[in-house]
């Protein structure tokens, strides 16, 4: 899987941004390492989502006093996280359609 977010024609990004992708990509690195003949891409990726909502549910409850008081904004959670996943999968799948050549490695033997 690709971990490379960035063409050359991007324009220079804040360190934020630059930190947020260096982030990203150490996991996709890690993500990738996980690949061989015990674990396909689809298993790596189930457990990859799994692990980001773990992770996004310790997040979410970080302020909270009660566990009866996250419950209560469980949907407003969910609605969130899956409207971020939503346009981050949206605006990676436009990248993967106009990079495709560069992406994926087709056998077109």
């Amino acid at each position: 899987m690709s971990d490379n977010n960035k063409t050359n024609d991007t324009p220079a990004l804040s360190k934020d941004i630059e930190a947020f992708y260096k982030r990203a990509d150490a996991i996709i690195e890690l993500s990738n390492a996980q690949l061989g003949p015990d674990a396909h891409s689809g298993q790596v990726g189930a457990s990859l989502l799994y692990a980001a909502a773990r992770y996004s549910a310790s997040v979410a409850s970080i302020g909270f006093v009660k566990g009866s008081d996250l419950a209560k904004e469980k949907n407003e959670i969910v609605e969130f996280y899956a409207k971020q996943y939503r346009q981050m999968l949206s605006d990676n799948l436009d990248d993967y359609a106009d990079n495709f050549d560069k992406y994926v490695q087709v056998n077109n033997d």
